[in-house]
């Protein structure tokens, strides 16, 4: 049997304007199916992607941020958000989206899923990973 390979996904790009915030959920979403460890970093104006209740009438596209919201139920519970990032953009935790798995060793337990790191930290979480994809 192959050893699971840890795989980091890092989002650095706004939800809108492009296609690399939907592309990297996509990416995700099959790789969990798949059985790989994930983990999601999101730095720079990804922090955005994780913003709560974006309101895209205005530019004619489909809201897919509340996805995020069903992560937990993909085993995808380490999602690391830059401090630095979030500072630089005038955000807070509280600002973003409440992001939850339940733990079954726990009586499934609802469990935060966001983790505020810096960027010192987050860059010994990279370095610990088998892949890591930029989007």
């Amino acid at each position: 049997m192959s050893e699971v390979k840890k795989f980091l996904y890092v989002n650095r790009r706004a939800p809108y304007g492009t296609i690399y915030a939907w592309e990297s959920l996509e990416v995700i979403l099959i790789g969990a199916a798949f059985d790989q460890d994930v983990t999601l970093a999101f730095v720079d104006d990804g922090v955005f992607q994780l913003v709560k209740d974006h309101d895209t009438a205005g530019i004619g596209m489909k809201n897919f941020t509340p996805t995020y919201g069903a992560l937990g139920d993909y085993d995808i519970n380490k999602i690391y958000v830059e401090k630095e990032s979030l500072e630089a953009r005038g955000l807070t935790i509280d600002d973003l989206q409440h992001l939850i798995w339940e733990d079954e060793d726990e009586d499934w337990a609802e469990k935060d899923s966001i983790k505020v790191v810096t960027s010192s930290e987050l860059a010994k979480l990279m370095g610990q990973q088998d892949v890591v994809l930029s989007f």
